[in-house]
């Protein structure tokens, strides 16, 4: 993100030419540091919202009780979408100094009073790797936190006392996580003991935020460790106790040599692809919550009857806790639903076979299949025969054009309802199957399998 630094410098000296001191901060100096590229910029300045603001006549206010106005980057200006989504790739923030008093909600101020000096403002800041500033003209850094020392230690540390940072803002407890994870860096003790002391208290955040930072933990690329720090900190069986009651629950070794479901979800969680889509990620760590309440012990094995259609009510009631949009929740319940019929795609007749190959995203449930198997018995063939035939398969002939529609069933005597459906169907299968290859075929078909009455 060259430009976002140019425009962050670009405001700090303009900032500094009307007297006002200003500094990088936060997550992208800790990123400069390491020689990483930040994601976006952010500044601190001992100006106030307003003057800001008067010194930049395009900032949106939209965090000004907190200090927080938004600096669009030029020639990315959008004002509905800086003022519903802000996206960071298309602004820099821009952020007063200042000390916050009191936090009853659990997460936001009660009130700010901005101030002049640095330090008191870094004071107030989650972790000492993102609590330090830095001159973009010179390089120079400036740490009152002990960042730089952290940052060499691989050590996530809060700023001041934990107990007092996580009561602050509770959704910090899950963004030590992240980070820890992210950095594969290790939590300092005190800092992880005020993470098991208050984890319960994580309800205190919006579940779209605790979502957010679960799907940004799924896709960054350590979500294993991600899930075993929620393990350890007792997080998780506060906000995913469907995946908690994966522990210990034992799966039939002559296909899961790899041990209990939640080492299985562990394994494809690990080896998720990068980038990676989060309902594929979201699927992947669902596919089997269905497991734990449906497992039994069978004269032959251990047995999961019904677990998909167990799986798919229970990711369903997940996905609307945490308030996912209705398309996402669409695909990543399909992921659950149809992680177990590759066992059986080399017997499926070829109206069946297209129909799976043609599913939407297929390339996620491929993908899926691919992780699940990896990370268990390491048989691929089914895989294999999948991709195989989703290559070879001319798009024509995995949907083909109608040889009839409603239309036409109209035009001979049939009534629109219900039926329709089930004759239109019947008719595609036939079309998949190459026995129906025109349409006075079908009209012919349709007479003598669906009479008129």
């Amino acid at each position: 993100m060259a430009n976002g630094k140019q425009h962050a410098t670009a405001i700090i000296r303009t900032l500094r030419e009307h007297g006002f001191q200003a500094y990088l901060c936060g997550g992208c100096v800790r990123d400069l540091l390491l020689a990483r590229e930040p994601a976006d910029y952010d500044v601190t300045t001992d100006a106030t919202p307003e003057q800001v603001m008067r010194i930049f006549p395009e900032t949106y206010a939209v965090g000004a009780q907190f200090g927080v106005v938004l600096v669009p980057i030029p020639g990315k200006h959008d004002e509905s979408s800086v003022a519903s989504a802000s996206p960071k790739s298309h602004v820099v923030e821009v952020a007063s100094f200042r000390s916050d008093l009191g936090h009853s909600d659990g997460r936001h101020p009660d009130e700010v009073r901005f101030g002049k000096d640095p330090r008191e403002d870094v004071a107030r800041r989650d972790f000492t790797i993102n609590g330090m500033l830095m001159d973009p003209i010179t390089g120079e850094a400036l740490d009152f936190v002990g960042g730089q020392k952290d940052l060499a230690a691989h050590i996530v540390r809060t700023i001041g006392d934990p107990d007092l940072r996580f009561r602050e803002d509770k959704l910090r407890m899950l963004r030590a996580v992240r980070f820890a994870a992210r950095f594969d860096y290790e939590m300092e003790p005190f800092t992880f003991s005020a993470l098991e002391r208050l984890a319960s208290q994580i309800h205190q955040v919006s579940r779209e935020r605790v979502r957010d930072e679960l799907t940004k933990m799924l896709t960054e690329g350590h979500a294993r460790k991600a899930f075993l720090l929620l393990d350890e900190s007792g997080l998780l069986d506060e906000i995913l106790p469907e995946i908690s009651a994966m522990k210990g629950v034992e799966q039939p070794p002559q296909y899961h040599p790899e041990g209990d479901v939640f080492v299985h979800t562990l394994l494809l969680l690990e080896n998720l692809p990068q980038p990676c889509p989060l309902t594929l990620a979201w699927g992947a760590l669902l596919h089997d919550v269905g497991k734990p309440p449906t497992f039994r012990v069978a004269p032959d094995r251990i047995r999961f009857d019904r677990h998909v259609e167990v799986g798919v009510k229970m990711a369903e009631e997940i996905c609307q806790r945490l308030r996912f949009s209705n398309e996402d929740t669409e695909q990543i319940l399909a992921l659950v639903n149809h992680h177990m019929r590759f066992a059986h795609v080399t017997q499926m007749n070829e109206s069946t076979l297209k129909k799976f190959l043609r599913l939407p995203k297929f390339e996620e449930h491929l993908t899926l299949h691919r992780l699940d198997c990896q990370s268990s018995h390491g048989d691929l063939s089914s895989y294999d025969f999948a991709r195989e035939k989703l290559a070879t398969i001319p798009p024509d002939k995995m949907r083909p054009t109608p040889l009839v529609t409603g239309h036409d069933l109209i035009a001979v005597g049939y009534t629109p309802g219900p039926r329709f459906k089930e004759i239109l169907s019947a008719v595609e299968d036939g079309q998949l199957e190459s026995r129906l290859q025109s349409k006075d075929q079908a009209m012919e078909f349709i007479s003598k399998e669906f009479p008129l009455p």
